[in-house]
């Protein structure tokens, strides 16, 4: 009976020692798990502001081109008003006259038509 005790025993040991080295396994894959987690987290975390500092890049770039293109167009706006205000100035004298010579300069003729 002794032996069948003792064969009991070892059994019971040896079922307990599975059952820790079953309860350590389990410990180690949480730990993996949550280490791989992380891992996946820090290397999304990289890449999400990798791609952002490119974003940023080319945000920059585009804007930068488009107010470049900005000043371009208020630089041309600003020499045509210039332009079209000398041309004013220069050409308003002349103008005037031919108006005026033309409102008071009256010629009473008859109508080609009139009989």
């Amino acid at each position: 009976m002794t032996s069948q005790s003792q064969g009991i025993q070892q059994l019971l040991q040896a079922e307990k020692r599975a059952k820790d080295k079953l309860e350590e396994a389990k410990k180690r894959k949480g730990k993996r798990l949550k280490q791989a987690k992380e891992e996946a987290i820090a290397e999304i975390d990289h890449y999400r502001l990798q791609r952002e500092k490119e974003f940023r890049n080319k945000q920059t770039n585009v804007m930068g081109s488009q107010g470049n293109l900005s000043a371009k167009i208020e630089e041309q706006t600003t020499e045509t008003i210039r332009n079209l205000t000398s041309s004013y100035h220069k050409n308003m004298e002349s103008m005037m006259k031919k108006l005026l010579s033309t409102i008071c300069d009256i010629n009473p003729e008859i109508h080609p038509n009139f009989r």
